[in-house]
Order: C-alpha cells, then structure tokens, then sequence
C-alpha cells in the first residue's frame, strides 16, 4: 500500500468511525487492507437482533478497484449470500447496467 492510499485509508477509517451509517459498527484493528465490521439485523426483518460481520479487503489499486466484501462465518441464510460469505452480485450487476442504458437515452 502506498503512502496516499494508507492516507486516504487512514481518512475514511476516522469517518467511518465518528460517522457510521446506521446498524454498522467498525471493529478496531491495525490492518488498513481489512476491516470487520459488525452489521446488526434490521428492525422488523427476518434478521432483526442477529448480528453478523462483514469483512472489507482494499486491494493495492483501491479506490480504482473495488474492495471485497464477504460476511465471516456463519452468514446470513439469504438467497444472495452463498455459504461461504460469499455476496451474489447479480442482481446489483444488472440494475448499474440498466441504469446505465437509461442514462444513455
């Protein structure tokens, strides 16, 4: 990781940390690369008071590539989860690329 991108890393860990979006929670490590963070259930959903844990590697070019995101074992039973933690893309993939044709119009 280079010097700006440990920086940059650096920043958005502190404004992830003194401003989280709702029901997340960064646990505290020292590797800038990996980040765990706690996801707890939505209110009034299937998940609703289970808490799960998402873990984040940055790779070497980020932000010019997209980190991974994987939920630890055990993850949540969901159709777009696979058992290894795995998040299906699918649907996400075809919505940007919908959204991008219509954006062409």
């Amino acid at each position: 990781m280079t010097a700006s991108s440990a920086s940059s890393r650096k920043k958005e860990l502190v404004e992830w940390q003194v401003n989280p979006p709702a029901g997340f929670k960064h646990k505290v490590t020292d590797n800038l690369q990996r980040w765990v963070i706690e996801v707890n259930g939505a209110p009034g959903t299937l998940y609703a008071g289970e808490t799960y844990q998402l873990q984040v590697d940055f790779p070497e070019h980020y932000p010019m590539e997209a980190p991974q995101v994987i939920f630890v074992p055990p993850a949540p039973l969901h159709p777009h989860i696979y058992s290894n933690g795995h998040i299906c893309l699918g649907l996400i993939s075809r919505a940007l690329s919908n959204l991008e044709a219509f954006c062409e119009i």
